[in-house]
C-alpha cells in the first residue's frame, strides 16, 4: 500500500489538532470520519445533551478565503445528508447543530459554533 499524499496527511493532522482542541474544552469524541453514500463527518461530539457535526477545514493560505467560506451550499447539504443517516441509527434523536473549525498555517483555530 502507498503512503498517503501530503494533503490527505495534512487533513487528518488537522482532524487530529481539532478533536485534542475541542476535548480540552470538554466536548466528547462520539466518531471520526463517519461516511455514507450520503457524505461525510470529519467528527462528530458530544457537548453536554447537544450532538455537534464538526466540519474541520486547513488553510494553510488565506489568499481564497477562510475555513468558513470554503463550506458552500452543496458541503453544507452533504453534511445534512450524512448526519441524518447517523440520526437514523440513534433510538433518540438529541439535540443537534453543525460547527465548522478553521485552522490556520499556524495551527491557529477558528471555532464557528452553530454554523448553519
Amino acid at each position: 500500500m502507498s503512503p498517503k499524499p501530503p494533503h490527505l496527511r495534512r487533513g487528518e493532522a488537522a482532524e487530529s489538532h481539532a478533536l485534542a482542541w475541542l476535548e480540552r474544552r470538554g466536548l466528547k469524541a462520539v466518531a471520526r470520519n463517519y461516511r455514507c453514500r450520503g457524505g461525510e463527518i470529519d467528527l462528530i461530539v458530544q457537548d453536554g445533551p447537544t450532538l455537534v457535526f464538526v466540519e474541520v477545514r486547513y488553510r494553510s493560505r488565506n489568499d481564497y478565503g477562510g475555513a468558513a467560506e470554503s463550506v458552500d451550499r452543496r458541503k453544507r447539504q452533504r453534511l445534512q445528508r450524512a448526519a441524518e443517516h447517523y440520526l437514523q441509527r440513534l433510538e433518540r434523536i438529541p439535540p443537534c447543530r453543525f460547527d465548522i473549525i478553521g485552522i490556520d498555517a499556524d495551527e491557529r483555530i477558528d471555532w464557528i459554533r452553530n454554523a448553519f
